[in-house]
């Protein structure tokens, strides 16, 4: 059975685990000095902070699948939904090790795609997230530097 996976980076996380703690009425599973993690079986989804994102607010969704079998069947989808997809393979992320790959939607919010393998006893380098990223943001020109001049204006999502 699959599971929504949201993270949303965060400034303070201890305010933060208070906050979701209080509205998830339950503790986090993973507890870290930059990371927190719900698993929560209403709404199922799997639910994750931390101070490592570039900027408060929603850093990426994914797909958490429970077995091989599923992460293939996720990825056929990927490949239907179209755009280029960055296979990242295994790696350590988030405290876990994960066979996971990465797509960007049509608002440029990156989904990942995954299958927990194990616990990690790092967050990870976060070298895999920062490339998949990194090779999405050079194919978009929608987050180009504002000119000084220029009136404070909103953009796309992305940026």
């Amino acid at each position: 059975m699959k599971r929504l996976h949201v993270h949303v980076s965060v400034e303070d996380i201890t305010k933060s685990v208070g906050f979701y703690s209080a509205l998830f009425a339950a503790q986090p599973s993973v507890l870290k000095p930059d990371y927190a993690k719900w698993m929560l079986e209403d709404p199922r989804v799997n639910f994750a902070i931390s101070t490592r994102g570039r900027e408060p607010g929603l850093d990426h969704l994914g797909i958490q699948v429970e077995n091989t079998g599923e992460l293939h069947e996720v990825y056929a989808r990927l490949r239907q939904a179209g755009g280029d997809i960055i296979e990242q393979g295994a790696t350590a992320c988030c405290y876990a090790k994960s066979e996971k790959s990465w797509i960007e939607d049509p608002a440029g919010i990156a989904w990942e795609t995954f299958h927990t393998t194990g616990e990690s006893t790092t967050y990870g380098d976060g070298s895999g997230e920062n490339r998949a990223r990194v090779a999405h943001e050079k194919q978009s020109a929608c987050c180009a530097p504002k000119l000084e001049a220029e009136p404070d204006v909103k953009t796309s999502a992305c940026c």
